[in-house]
């Protein structure tokens, strides 16, 4: 079991964030264009958008390492603006870990605190709890370049939640990983979390990384936020061409004077002869291209009526050779309540 930080001053509990009508302007590019975003105590809140969509720059300001151009931050409903990043009780996680190489393990984890002149043994045990935590105990005298990749991250994060800040921000810390050990250190993050009740931001350009790990996501796209909700809500329910797009696959078609979106998931490939579901829309077309990756399959069907639409089938068997499928005649069927429909030109979702 995961040893626990307690906190003797109040910190480490998870703090609230509020960003109103944020704004940073570099020269004429709007990094972040009137965010506003109301992050929750305790809760793990994700970033996501792609590379230049503000993610970053939020995220520095919330630090205190970037200064607003407008708008306002606050923690647990105290103004930041003039806080510095020091006095903030926030702690950063970042893609490149920035150990000291020259310093152990535990007295990497130990530096802020004897920055803070905190006695030594009290250092001491505070960083032998945050090493447990992560699963390093008993590797505190180690170097960092004795280390994986993956236990230099944890020694990143025991580091930043042995000051036991209220809310803790990681930039992309998962980004060099291998994909096996990204997955793992997915959900030590998570447990991490549950265990500390740290407020967590997250930032990433993974859709599959902040579905599987956030209570809620934030999609940002060109400095603004484009849809905030839980995993389920922002892929089951997108609510802009964007959000439809950028969260899995983009299937977007225009039907009976409606612009609307469906998983490929939800679409059933009928083979010849097969009933489609009652009630289902079935659509011909000709399977364009075939694309296995293990555990499914993906189809891209040129449809009859126009557009395109993108099919996924679960492997449950091995498939049968798919090089000599492309202009093969299809029949596609969906429930129309699996459909979600999106207004074109929609302004940005909060």
């Amino acid at each position: 079991m995961a040893a626990e930080l307690k906190s003797t001053n109040g910190a480490g509990r998870g703090a609230s964030v509020a960003l109103t009508d944020l704004e940073k302007k570099f020269e004429r590019v709007n990094a972040v264009d009137g965010v506003s975003l109301d992050i929750r105590s305790g809760e793990f809140l994700t970033l996501l958008g792609p590379s230049g969509s503000g993610k970053t720059t939020t995220l520095m300001m919330i630090a205190g390492f970037e200064t607003p151009s407008a708008g306002t931050i606050t923690l647990d409903g105290k103004d930041l603006a003039r806080a510095k990043p020091y006095q903030r009780n926030i702690g950063v996680v970042f893609q490149n870990y920035a150990l000291f190489p020259h310093m152990t393990v535990a007295e990497n984890v130990q530096y802020g605190l004897r920055v803070r002149r905190v006695p030594r043994a009290e250092r001491r045990e505070r960083a032998r709890r945050a090493l447990e935590m992560v699963r390093l105990g008993g590797l505190g005298e180690r170097k960092p370049t004795q280390l994986s990749g993956g236990q230099r991250q944890r020694v990143a994060l025991a580091r930043a939640i042995v000051n036991e800040p209220q809310v803790l921000l990681l930039d992309e810390p998962l980004g060099a990983l291998d994909f096996k050990l990204r997955q793992e250190m997915q959900i030590e993050l998570q447990h991490v979390q549950r265990e500390v009740g740290i407020t967590f931001v997250y930032v990433t350009h993974d859709q599959e990384e902040a579905l599987a790990m956030s209570d809620r996501i934030a999609v940002l796209s060109n400095g603004r936020i484009e849809q905030v909700g839980t995993p389920l809500e922002v892929y089951e329910r997108p609510q802009t061409d964007f959000v439809a797009g950028f969260i899995g696959i983009s299937n977007l078609i225009e039907r009976d004077g409606r612009h609307m979106t469906i998983r490929p998931e939800k679409i059933r490939l009928l083979a010849e002869g097969e009933e489609p579901p009652l009630g289902a829309r079935v659509e011909t077309g000709r399977i364009r291209d075939v694309i296995y990756v293990g555990v499914l399959t993906r189809y891209i069907v040129d449809l009859d009526a126009g557009g395109e639409l993108v099919v996924a089938r679960q492997n449950q068997q091995a498939p049968a050779a798919t090089h000599d499928m492309g202009q093969a005649p299809a029949r596609i069927a969906w429930l129309p309540d699996q459909t979600i429909t999106i207004s074109q030109g929609e302004d940005a979702h909060q």
